[in-house]
């Protein structure tokens, strides 16, 4: 299989444990960098002995807090992949980044490591946002650190949280104009949801806070669209908007259900292997993912074959996201199921009806209704 591949690289460190993340990421006093490095080094060469040489389009260095790992881990990393795999001219490699002083003064460090694009976790730019959502950086720091990234790198990417307790529109439409005027090609912007396990899943259980609901919920996001479109960037996905040609291709991948391996503690994976797309994860728990490493050369728990309706019901579930939608022929070849036996096509027609999904140039894609319903229309629209 030539597709090109994505490979994502997990470092599940983190300075502090914000109360709103449901990510496999863990608070460390000490961390042993040499070995964490080693341990990922050898998973991604026993993967590349599994695959082959095949082309290779993106490198996502995630977490956790990956600009926490040394800028030799991460050139070590990019030199392992770029020689075991086929790099493509325009290959990405996207490191995440927090906005503190600590993590601004490395990026040129990541930059010489090999890392072309970056992305950073500003969240917001109001004091008692940024205080709620338990971040560890002001808004000057999160300004500074952004004008740094735009010196340094030609691809910047920045994630702001909306949706938040008591946030009118208009007052979420000035914070966002001020960070559209610092944007430069991508941002993402998430609405704010209680994921279970967290600190906030706590708390709003027993109504400590309240977020904006139905038609307010509604709102905050087509004004999100408008003021982003004002500065250029358009809706790609559902919290991604991104000047034309500046989407990330690494996430792209993912949303058009195209071949990715995962390394690191808690990662997963999707590779097409004999013929077969084979999903994979590995152990959440870093001291153990280490041990496991060390012991077996990888750290892998779960490993099966997907049948072909788990391929359509995924394909399905990540292409919806995207404002270009799925293509039926895209889904028979990753599934090897026809279209009409993965869909209930009367459901199909009836949430069509309704103007939740629409076909437009032989996709099927969803209605801005139906990308704000998408969780409750997918159980209905698979067979």
């Amino acid at each position: 299989m030539r597709e090109p591949l994505a490979l994502y690289i997990h470092w599940p460190f983190c300075a502090a444990k914000c109360p709103y993340c449901d990510f496999n990421s863990h608070v460390r006093e000490r961390v042993d960098h040499a070995a964490f490095a080693a341990a990922l080094r050898a998973e991604l060469a026993r993967e590349a002995a599994r695959t082959g040489r095949r082309p290779l389009a993106s490198i996502f260095f995630g977490g956790g807090t990956p600009s926490l790992m040394r800028p030799e881990t991460v050139a070590a990393l990019i030199a392992d992949a770029t020689a075991l795999f086929d790099p493509l001219p325009d290959l990405e490699i996207t490191l995440e980044a927090n906005p503190t002083s600590v993590e601004r003064d490395k990026l040129r460090g990541f930059r010489e490591a090999g890392v072309n694009r970056v992305s950073l976790g500003v969240q917001a730019l109001e004091p008692e946002s940024l205080a709620f959502l338990g971040r560890r950086h002001d808004a000057g720091e999160a300004i500074a650190a952004l004008e740094t990234a735009r010196a340094i790198f030609s691809r910047v990417s920045f994630d702001l949280i909306y949706a938040r307790p008591g946030q009118a529109e208009a007052d979420w439409r000035a914070e966002l104009r001020r960070a559209l005027a610092l944007a430069a090609d991508h941002l993402s912007l998430y609405q704010l949801t209680i994921e279970p396990g967290t600190q906030f899943a706590t708390l709003h259980g027993r109504g400590d806070f309240r977020l904006p609901e139905g038609e307010d919920a509604a709102r905050l996001y087509t004004a999100t669209a408008e003021e982003a479109a004002a500065f250029g960037l358009l809706s790609y996905e559902i919290s991604n908007y991104a000047k034309p040609g500046a989407e990330s291709r690494h996430n792209l991948a993912y949303w058009r259900y195209g071949d990715y391996i995962g390394i690191g503690a808690g990662a997963h994976q999707r590779l097409t292997l004999d013929g077969e797309i084979i999903a994979a994860r590995r152990h959440r728990a870093p001291e153990e993912w280490l041990l496991r490493v060390q012991r077996d050369g990888h750290a892998v728990v779960d490993e099966q074959e997907l049948s072909a309706r788990d391929r359509a019901r995924e394909a399905l579930l990540m292409g919806l996201r995207l404002t270009e939608g799925v293509d039926p022929a895209r889904i028979e070849a990753r599934s090897t199921m026809p279209f009409a036996e993965a869909v209930d096509l009367r459901m199909l027609d009836s949430l069509a009806g309704e103007g939740l999904l629409a076909w437009r140039d032989g996709r099927l894609v969803a209605t801005t209704d139906g990308l704000l319903r998408l969780d409750a229309i997918l159980p209905l629209l698979v067979n």
